[in-house]
């Protein structure tokens, strides 16, 4: 931050600055960069405060005034004593709070989370989802939180129907909750707590075992919006008969994966919710759309999503004649999508965004053409393993949808240079996927570089003819990419790889299997990416100790997976030890590391890591001291 920086702007008046900061897109990071005035402005201005490290947080709350959002999910040691600290150094903070995130935070228990609910009066949203040792006990401390309106709750094992109930009588206002794979909640915890919350709008229940009884108890809610249940295997038609005598407001359902459904239950449901927006029904009925000729009109419909499903011709003209408000469809993996059936489709319905034709292997450039004609405000098209395309349907994109922002054209054989030359005019591009393309090379990635220069997150795993040249063009058009895959794109060397320093917003990156890469190269790469958060070295064999010791010295490293790699007892402690902020790491089949030095390794940083991957045949090599240790402060180990 160069405080002498336009002095011009330390004379705008506050309002002035808080309107610039406004239309920035949450890009506050490089906002209060850029002078004293701007840094004054943030301070004063944010809301909300992700923290890595909890010793930082009682100097950041009192730093930041108008906190009203936390979320300490990143943080490894999140737990009683730190609850005890922030309460007792500055309590403020507590009396705006209303959003908290603790999810993945194994150190706190019902103790520190009643201590935390009964200073935030105002708390509206709690999230504590993936959180291993939440159980009762924790619920029952949730209840004294009550103006509570959002919950999540999901993968909480621990959690059973007396948990629930504590929470649904002490939080009445409820009108968001989530409780995906909560399998210790049966029908008699969703009854209470349908008949305690009568405020309730979202509700997801998914992969839960619950059966026609739980939504028996759901149809009686009067305000419900949304509801999600996902794989809920033990319900059928006879359940989705009370869904669809009751529950007025809904306008969101969500079936996928219910296979004890038929689609006549799921007819009868829309015939008695002519409000219903969205429609979920994925992997549901291989027959399933064949209940939408049955089904009068309903224009109210946006979304329709029915992968896996057999269609025809007739149904998808059917559906652009009778659904003409869509604007999201998805038929991935759906059997019978043709040219014909999408042309009839799209010619009705022009106001599509998004469009998910994944592994519909039977479409052609018409099809392609068809959706460019028609639908020139698209922003998403998923065309995965479309294989029969060539470069005349990107020419078509590149033509009429110049506001396509993601684009997935993995494993499209068809795609070519030529190709990728017209698709640069979509120059919104925020998300293109090339995986498995391989008949690119360095010259149409320089032609996406040099136009699409908004691009975030870029794939180019298995692209075999993308080398250091194209790398290049990369870090000088495509300067904001925060995600970037370049797995076994084996013409890459250390030259390539030292470009992408120059690109400071990269934050996760993978190059398995660069097996021309070595150590300088990995030097320059985090010497420039100083936001690197995600890093995949595996099977980089010719990277050794002078590589990662330049990588030590990355300060926002969270997740590192160095499987198959040519690290040593020494490199590895070093590393482990430096990464402060080290979450995940996948450590299999390091052959020059032996069991002590993972283990001095692991001793290093045992008390930030949440995940660990090792080698199945180290198991009984490790002392049963570490691995205690490991699995007491919550993190899990994956033994491969």
């Amino acid at each position: 931050m160069d405080s002498n920086f336009n002095p011009l702007f330390s004379l705008l008046p506050q309002d002035i600055l808080n309107k610039i900061l406004s239309l920035l897109n949450n890009d506050s990071k490089a906002f209060r960069t850029v002078c004293k005035a701007f840094n004054n402005v943030d301070l004063v201005n944010r809301t909300h405060l992700k923290v890595l490290r909890p010793e930082f947080l009682p100097g950041l709350l009192t730093k930041f005034t108008k906190i009203q959002s936390l979320d300490v999910s990143a943080c490894a040691h999140f737990n009683n004593s730190t609850v005890s600290i922030l309460l007792s150094y500055n309590m403020n903070w507590v009396l705006r709070l209303k959003s908290i995130n603790l999810s993945r935070s194994p150190g706190l228990t019902y103790i520190g989370l009643e201590m935390l609910v009964r200073e935030c009066l105002v708390l509206e949203n709690v999230d504590v989802s993936y959180c291993v040792d939440f159980g009762d006990r924790e619920a029952a401390a949730l209840s004294f939180c009550c103006r509570l309106k959002e919950l999540k709750i999901d993968r909480c094992l621990g959690v059973s129907d007396v948990g629930l109930a504590k929470i649904a009588v002490g939080c009445k206002n409820l009108e968001s909750v989530s409780l995906k794979w909560c399998f210790e909640i049966t029908d008699l915890g969703i009854d209470l707590l349908c008949n305690k919350c009568l405020d309730l709008k979202n509700l997801d229940i998914s992969y839960m075992k619950v059966t026609n009884e739980a939504l028996r108890s759901i149809a009686n809610v009067q305000r419900l919006e949304l509801l999600a249940m996902v794989a809920c295997r033990r319900v059928d038609d006879g359940g989705m008969h009370y869904i669809g005598n009751g529950c007025p407001s809904l306008r969101v359902l969500d079936v996928s994966r219910c296979d004890k459904l038929s689609s006549f239950s799921l007819e009868a449901l829309i015939k008695g919710h002519h409000g219903l927006l969205q429609l979920h029904a994925s992997y549901f009925s291989i027959e399933l759309p064949v209940f939408l000729l049955h089904v009068d009109s309903f224009s109210c419909l946006t979304v329709i999503r029915v992968d896996g499903a057999r269609v025809t011709d007739y149904i998808l003209e059917f559906i652009g004649d009778n659904f003409t408000n869509l604007i999201d469809i998805s038929l991935g993996k759906c059997e019978g999508v043709t040219d014909s059936g999408i042309i009839k489709l799209v010619s009705s319905c022009m106001n599509l965004k998004v469009v998910n034709l994944t592994c519909c292997k039977l479409l052609t450039d018409s099809a392609i053409k068809a959706i460019a004609d028609s639908c020139r405000r698209i922003l998403c098209l998923k065309l995965e393993c479309c294989n029969l395309l060539t470069e005349r349907s990107l020419d078509h994109l590149g033509s009429n949808c110049l506001l396509l922002e993601e684009l997935d054209l993995t494993d499209c054989s068809g795609v070519n240079d030529i190709g990728l030359g017209y698709l640069s005019k979509c120059s919104e591009l925020l998300n293109l996927k090339l995986g498995l393309c391989g008949n690119i090379s360095d010259k149409g990635v320089s032609y996406i570089s040099s136009n699409c220069s908004k691009i975030l997150e870029l794939d180019l795993y298995k692209c075999s003819g993308i080398g250091d040249s194209g790398l290049a063009a990369i870090s000088s058009g495509c300067k904001k990419i925060k995600k970037l895959n370049l797995s076994y794109c084996t013409l890459v060397t250390d030259r390539g790889i030292g470009c992408l320093g120059r690109l400071g917003e990269l934050s996760d990156l993978e190059m398995r299997g660069l097996s021309k890469v070595s150590g300088p190269g990995l030097i320059v790469l985090a010497a420039g990416c100083k936001r690197l958060a995600e890093l995949d070295l595996k099977h980089c064999e010719h990277v050794h100790d002078c590589g990662f010791w330049g990588l030590a010295q990355t300060r926002n490293l969270q997740q590192i997976n160095l499987s198959c790699c040519r690290i040593s007892d020494v490199g590895l402690c070093l590393l482990m030890s430096n990464l402060t902020r080290l979450q995940d790491a996948k450590l299999v089949n390091l052959v020059n590391v032996s069991a002590e030095g993972l283990e001095l390794a692991l001793r290093a940083s045992c008390f930030r890591l949440k995940k660990l991957k090792l080698h199945a045949s180290v198991r009984h090599r490790l002392s049963y001291e570490i691995v205690s240790t490991l699995r007491a402060t919550g993190c899990k180990i994956r033994w491969d």
